[in-house]
């Protein structure tokens, strides 16, 4: 099967490139090195032809709701009406647990992603899955100072790995609309987290203070609340195996 991966130089789009061909399966990636262009949709016909898939995880950095929303409904349309020209039997989506639940400006532009996916007539499914395991040190990484002042989230983090490997089998599959939600083994402490993360050496040192969060986003909002699988690896494994270089 040709399966096309919107995305597939980023964090995630490498991990399911890579299980795409491990199964068996030929990725093309979509990308502007590769001559694709989701915002005007520059190289989009040529690179769907004879694609079967679509695993869509692109991304962009914003806390802006103008910015994500602009991006997602942009680069939603663009890559949904190339593939109805194509032919394209199934557009599969990652979004994220929680987001019609918490008040976020990114959040906003997945929901108007999901938005664009369910109106443009390409069969679809949307997999939400909860925050990953570099979640912690991507947020130590956006704050300065000598001090750390972390949010108190309690999250359920999942491997990239896992999440790539769940995206593929959905691409596999007959299309499933909402297609639950896909979360880590346990729940964990964002602040301590973050805290064990330095301490192995994945992050600068330096104190770890928590800040508290008003609203859903601070009492479970990022959560799964509905059905779906459950990963394997946890937070320590990962950790354990050598944090962001480990590969899961």
């Amino acid at each position: 099967m040709k399966v096309a991966v919107a995305g597939g130089t980023g964090l995630t789009g490498r991990h399911v490139v890579e299980t795409l061909t491990a199964v068996g399966h030929e990725p093309v990636v979509l990308a502007r090195g590769r001559g694709v262009d989701l915002l005007t949709g520059a190289g989009l016909d040529s690179a769907l032809a004879g694609v079967d898939a679509i695993i869509d995880v692109s991304n962009v950095t914003t806390m802006k709701r103008k910015v994500a929303v602009g991006f997602f409904e942009q680069a939603g349309r663009n890559l949904l009406a190339a593939a109805a020209r194509a032919g394209v039997r199934h557009h599969v989506v990652l979004s994220i647990v929680g987001i019609d639940r918490v008040a976020s400006g990114y959040y906003q532009g997945k929901l108007r992603q999901e938005a664009v996916v369910r109106d443009r007539g390409v069969p679809w499914s949307v997999l939400r899955a909860t925050q990953f395991h570099e979640f912690a040190g991507q947020l130590l990484d956006r704050l300065p100072g000598p001090i750390a002042f972390m949010p108190r989230l309690t999250v359920q983090p999942i491997a990239v790995r896992e999440v790539a490997e769940a995206l593929v089998a959905l691409a596999a599959d007959e299309p499933r609309g909402m297609a639950g939600e896909l979360a880590g083994p346990r729940v964990e402490s964002l602040v301590t987290m973050a805290r064990r993360l330095i301490a192995a050496g994945g992050a600068r040192r330096r104190p770890v203070l928590p800040l508290w969060v008003p609203g859903p986003m601070g009492h479970g909002g990022l959560l799964p609340s509905g059905p779906g699988a459950r990963g394997v690896r946890t937070f320590d494994q990962w950790l354990a195996e050598g944090g962001p270089g480990s590969g899961f």
